[in-house]
């Protein structure tokens, strides 16, 4: 894994995707973690009934989702403060998602970066489009000690 090197970003930078398949057990799971057990998280014939085609993927699983693929971008180097996020798709049971980022800017003190973020199924659709703001650990020690001072 490479560090972060937050003078070398720039705009239009891609930052690494993070590729997920998606299984029953992580939705099981994710239920578990998150109270919700709505069944169309988990019931076939329920989601079915209900207009859906399949099981669907809980959003705020596939939002933890593009908070890793950041974390793991940014490491230790780095927070993040903001993540917004539009879903315009369902994910399913089977599906493969890959969440992708771009740096849209980079804050004239270098301090943090904003950053256009997505996910795609495994049919190039985007089902999730959004943002998010990452912000330099370095930065922080920095303004902390000039507050000192």
């Amino acid at each position: 894994m490479s560090v972060l090197i937050w003078t070398e970003i720039e705009h239009g930078q891609e930052i690494p995707p993070l590729v997920k398949h998606i299984t029953s057990r992580q939705l099981v799971m994710w239920s578990g973690v998150s109270g919700d057990y709505n069944p169309i998280h988990y019931d076939c014939a329920f989601a079915k009934a209900h207009g859906l085609s399949g099981v669907v993927v809980h959003g705020q699983l596939i939002a933890a989702f593009l908070h890793q693929m950041l974390s793991d971008w940014h490491g230790d180097m780095g927070s993040v403060k903001k993540l917004n996020i539009i879903y315009k798709s369902f994910a399913f049971v089977d599906d493969v998602l890959t969440c992708r980022g771009s740096v849209r800017e980079v804050s004239s003190d270098g301090g943090s970066v904003v950053l256009d973020t997505w996910v795609e199924n495994q049919h190039g659709e985007k089902i999730v489009s959004g943002s998010a703001v990452v912000q330099s650990s370095c930065y922080n020690k920095t303004k902390e000690l000039e507050l000192l001072h």
